[in-house]
């Protein structure tokens, strides 16, 4: 009997043939997941170095007002930088005299609050490529397992223990235990790229973050 791919499909039961199809969907998933985030965390660098190009002057001269007109601007609408720049400014300014807290105090605790939402925003998606990491691994064992057992019932029904009775169960115990660690191990790399580039991502809008409190802190002991 030729192993070809074909042959150890149409071989396979339909729970074996269950749990490639799952794990190839897991794949796909993953490969989705992977190519959207990057393309959001690349237009979100890009369009947020944009921004602080712009703002940069305005918040040296202590032109609060234009920077969170410029961070409302519809191109900026969904990026993390003016976004959270506008959160603050906006907590700033409407303190009212029955404030216990000034308006420094109301920006920080506003930048604090954003920084989380936003990170949790831009991480949307990646427990996918977590799950898939740690899980495929022991769905391809529950394959290689259903094909050990199609080995042993192929033993049975020849009477024998030729390796033309188990061959077939052995290659679908395998195939499926490599589609299972093939896509475990995409899911990982690409989980630990994007939180690497996340975490430097989060620390650049903690950058910003802390120089804004700094610049109006500055500006209000003046």
């Amino acid at each position: 009997m030729e192993l070809s791919l074909l042959e150890i499909w149409n071989s396979m039961g339909l729970l074996a043939r269950t749990v490639a199809v799952g794990l190839i969907a897991m794949g796909f998933a993953s490969l989705v997941v992977a190519v959207e985030r990057i393309m959001v965390l690349r237009r979100a660098e890009i369009q947020s170095g944009a921004f602080a190009t712009k703002a940069r002057a305005l918040l040296a001269d202590g032109q609060w007002d234009d920077v969170l007109t410029l961070a409302q601007r519809r191109e900026f609408a969904k990026v993390p930088l003016p976004r959270l720049l506008a959160f603050g400014l906006a907590a700033h300014a409407s303190v009212d005299a029955n404030d216990k807290l000034g308006p420094v105090e109301l920006a920080r605790r506003e930048l604090l609050r954003k920084l989380e939402v936003l990170a949790s925003e831009l991480r949307r998606g990646t427990g996918i490529l977590a799950s898939t990491g740690s899980t495929a691994p022991f769905i391809g064992l529950f394959g290689t397992v259903i094909g050990i057992i199609t080995a042993f019932q192929g033993i049975a029904a020849s009477g024998g223990g030729g390796i033309a009775a188990v061959s077939a169960g052995i290659a679908e115990a395998l195939i499926v235990t490599a589609v299972g660690l093939i896509v475990a191990i995409f899911a990982v790399l690409v989980f630990n790229y994007l939180t690497t580039r996340f975490d430097r991502f989060d620390m650049g809008m903690q950058h910003a973050a802390s120089e804004l409190v700094d610049r109006l802190e500055g500006a209000s002991a003046h």
